[in-house]
């Protein structure tokens, strides 16, 4: 039976069991804090069991894709190792929330296995709770008996606490759980050793296949444990476990599941998988990290530097320098094998199918990325094991973690093949070193606040005024890099704090007679905090508080622009498409993106046009205020990167059909305030994320013009032509002629100078020696000259003091002979250029040297002869 055709059998089962089958949750969690990535069957449905959500239906059954890399389920350094560990997974899982219990789950498991999949019932183990004295907790003799309906006594096992008392925490539902395991060994080996002693041993042929959990008590605060009003049943059965049983395979790796990925992996490493270890290992490793990291993709995850990003770069990279190491694959490979998943998965897991393109493009990207630096870190280590020691440093650890993008324990694994092993604490104390050295970066210290007027939090006005009359709440000193400024706290300001992107506010603050100049505006939790460098004469008088309106006014310009740009990257270049910072001042704007490849220039310049097409259309502003969170995302608005948002929101809308976003920066009243925006740069800044730079308004007539104004220079200079672009490539080409012709007339002179050298050779002290002093037509062909004669003259000593372009120029060139018997052409050409008022360097066979004194060549020269003789 295919594996196709497991999944489906147990779905059907199910389905005729009156379950409801239900889809996948992600395998990315999104509001669970205790978790990153779905690695149980049971996660979804954890408010069922804490009563926290309404069951809709009371019998449930699906296949869950799950994840097991960090916390209590650690299992990446295993994989690809053994043969029985994975990275993703399915689990097949039937739940019963408050109405079936343990008779119907045993019985339902034992139907499925023996009789709709046809395992042999004699290869069968149960275990069931022994119970637990400590916990007053008596042995699961319910199960044990309904398991006797199946299974002979002396095939069910008794099991310890740890392995066969299921908890979801450390309070809360939890239950005597039920495996069943099943004996795959040969029966040679059954006959020497019994399965009952290898059930729970880790051994790779005797596994568990089911476990069946009863979750009847709840953990209290206090640990003690109380009957649940209703009974639940939570089972998960590894997919890939179930069938390796099935098709009678040693190993997962073996089944249809894996064995489409393998083989294809093996064609593209030209070996033959179960041949060689080295190849078998680094071929399982890619065929299980492909699952993991298209479906993270699929599910929202891009790799990155935090978190859960973080974990996925970890795979992806494992899974690339085996590729790299084992089986020679040195350009981006992964992205290539999506397709065998797709064609597996198209019919139960279709978003893989849906979003091909977008994953492979962003896996590659990642492969790109880190395929630049893994050749030179691994050269590095190279180096390392030439020498004699044992172990690689903690600061060699730290260096390959932060210059060549190694994480801690992909050193640790390449160390380990290599019989080495890494210095850990010294690794985690360089990382300490740094976090201190970023800290002492930004120290500061700050003085008390002095209250002037009672009053918490001040008031933000700023989106209707540009001023106001308001008093000092408090104030205080803050030293900085021996730079002393002081912070003001108004009761109401004007004066927006920088958030979001958006720069702070500059302006002044008019206390009677005395103006002071305020430099910044931030945020310091909620108090909006002026920086001024001087304190007024009465800190107590009424001030007035006004904002630089032209600033302001150029900050909004670029504000909107950016939700207009946004809208229209979404556009143009799909829903992907999400804001990963910005920085909006009254200069520019730039903006930073989620997007796998490079912006083609067409797609920059459509872009480019409907954010102007939107400009021209002069959209009012709708301002939305206190709106609740749920009823903003109902509206449709996007929350954007680094921004924390409270049960209500201002959402900012510019056409509903176009752009709705949450945000707590200032906008122009209507779009067509903003003039025009010109985009002036498109680049990347991280694999996956790209930035835009854009002006507009004032900025972007400034820039329009510059450009026209060089384009009339262009033409000033050209007299004028009729057609400007092709007299520009008429230029171009009568420039790359004559630069070919003088290139000629260079490498004939150079030719003759060459000839007149060797007619000047003398020999001394076995030294073939040839001195030069003169004009020569370049740098390069005076290079090519040396090395030609390094070629052609034995025991060489060439010292050239040529004029080149106006300028003086070294060269000292040394047969390798001379240099094993201690003279040194980078000693040499040092001492010469004194004499030109001038340095260099080189190798100890060639080196050169430039300088300002033209008229010293002769005496560099004099020198040369003196030091050589």
């Amino acid at each position: 039976m295919d594996s196709k055709s497991i999944r489906n059998t147990f779905l059907d089962f199910f389905k005729e069991k009156s379950h409801k089958i239900v889809p996948s949750a992600p395998i990315v969690v999104q509001n669970d804090p205790t978790l990153m990535f779905t690695n149980a069957g049971m996660n979804q449905f954890k408010d069922y069991f804490l009563g926290t959500k309404k069951v809709e239906n009371k019998r449930v059954a699906d296949t869950q894709k799950c994840l097991r890399v960090s916390g209590k389920h650690n299992d990446l350094e295993e994989v690809g190792i053994d043969t029985y560990h994975h990275t993703m997974f399915e689990m097949l899982g039937n739940w019963s929330f408050g109405d079936y219990f343990k008779k119907e789950a045993i019985e339902w498991a034992w139907e499925l296995l023996t009789k709709k999949f046809g395992l042999p019932e004699d290869r069968f183990y149960a275990t069931i709770f022994e119970g637990d004295k400590e916990e007053n907790l008596e042995p699961d003799d319910e199960a044990k008996n309904f398991w006797k309906d199946h299974l002979p006594e002396d095939r069910i096992l008794n099991g310890s606490k740890k392995d066969n008392f299921w908890e979801m925490g450390e309070t809360g539902p939890c239950g005597p759980c039920s495996e069943l395991h099943i004996d795959l060994r040969p029966q040679s080996e059954i006959d020497k050793v019994p399965g009952k002693d290898l059930v729970n041993q880790d051994h790779p042929q005797v596994v568990e296949v089911w476990n069946l959990v009863f979750i009847q008590f709840n953990r209290l605060a206090n640990g003690s444990l109380e009957n649940l009003p209703n009974k639940h049943v939570d089972t998960g059965m590894g997919f890939e476990r179930l069938a390796m049983a099935i098709q009678q395979k040693e190993s997962n790796y073996d089944t249809d599941v894996f064995q489409p990925l393998i083989q294809w992996v093996a064609k593209r490493g030209a070996v033959k998988y179960g041949t060689d270890e080295k190849t078998d290992v680094a071929i399982r490793v890619i065929s299980d990290h492909i699952r993991a990291i298209a479906f993270t993709i699929a599910d929202g995850q891009l790799p990155s530097n935090n978190k859960a990003g973080y974990v996925i770069r970890r795979i992806l990279r494992r899974a690339v320098r085996y590729g790299y190491t084992f089986l020679g694959f040195k350009e981006p490979f992964l992205h290539e094998l999506l397709s065998v998943l797709v064609d597996q998965f198209e019919d139960v897991f279709p978003e893989l199918k849906q979003q091909q393109d977008f994953i492979a493009k962003v896996i590659k990207e990642e492969e790109i990325s880190f395929l630049r630096t893994l050749d030179n870190g691994l050269k590095k280590l190279e180096t390392i094991k030439e020498g004699k020691s044992q172990e690689i440093d903690g600061a060699t650890a730290f260096e390959l973690y932060d210059t060549y993008g190694f994480p801690l324990d992909l050193t640790q694994l390449i160390a380990r093949e290599n019989n080495m092993t890494v210095d850990e604490k010294g690794f985690e104390k360089e990382m300490e070193v740094q976090k201190t050295r970023s800290k002492n970066a930004g120290k500061q210290s700050m003085g008390d606040w002095v209250i002037v007027n009672d009053g918490e939090t001040s008031t933000f006005i700023g989106y209707d005024h540009i001023e106001s009359t308001t008093n000092v709440l408090r104030y205080r000193e803050v030293k900085q890099k021996d730079k002393t400024l002081y912070q003001i706290v108004l009761e109401e300001t004007p004066f927006y704090a920088e958030s979001g992107g958006q720069v702070g506010d500059t302006g002044y603050l008019e206390f009677g007679e005395e103006k002071i100049e305020v430099l910044d505006t931030k945020k310091e939790n909620d108090l909006i905090v002026h920086f001024v460098k001087k304190l007024p004469k009465q800190i107590d008088a009424k001030v007035r508080a006004v904002i630089s309106n032209g600033k302001r006014l150029l900050t909004e310009n670029n504000h909107s622009a950016t939700h207009l740009l946004h809208a229209a990257l979404r556009q143009v270049l799909g829903d992907h498409v999400q804001q990963k910072g910005s920085l909006v001042n009254e200069k520019l704007l730039r903006f930073d993106f989620s997007h796998f490849s490079k912006v083609t220039d067409e797609e920059l310049d459509e872009i480019e046009r409907i954010t102007n097409q939107k400009i021209r259309e002069n959209i009012a502003l709708d301002e939305k205020l206190n709106v609740p969170i749920e009823k903003a995302k109902e509206l449709g608005a996007m929350a954007l990167f680094g921004e924390k948002y409270g049960d209500f929101v201002r959402v900012i809308t510019f056409d509903q059909e176009y752009s709705v976003e949450l945000c707590g920066g200032t906008h122009v009243e209507r779009t067509g305030n903003i003039g025009q925006l010109k985009i002036i740069s498109e680049s990347s800044i991280a694999a996956g994320v790209r930035r835009i730079e854009a002006v507009t308004s004032v900025e972007a007539e400034k820039y329009n013009k510059k450009k026209i104004d060089l384009l009339s220079e262009v033409e000033e200079i050209l007299k004028h032509p009729k057609d400007l672009k092709k007299a520009v490539e008429t230029l171009l080409v009568e420039n790359q002629s004559a630069q070919k012709k003088l290139d000629q007339m260079n490498q004939q002179q150079a030719s003759q100078l060459k000839k007149s050298m060797l007619d000047s050779l003398t020999s001394s002290n076995g030294k073939n020696l040839i001195f030069y002093s003169g004009e020569f037509p370049s740098s390069d062909s005076l290079k090519q000259v040396a090395f030609d004669l390094k070629r052609e003259v034995e025991n060489l000593v060439l010292l050239v003091a040529a004029e080149i372009d106006g300028k003086p120029m070294l060269t000292v060139m040394l047969d390798e002979g001379l240099v094993s018997n201690g003279m040194n052409a980078n000693e040499i050409v040092r001492k010469m250029a004194a004499s030109i008022k001038g340095g260099g360097g080189g190798q100890p066979f060639y080196a050169t040297a430039g300088g300002k004194d033209v008229n010293g060549l002769e005496e560099a020269l004099k020198i040369g002869k003196e030091l050589v003789s």
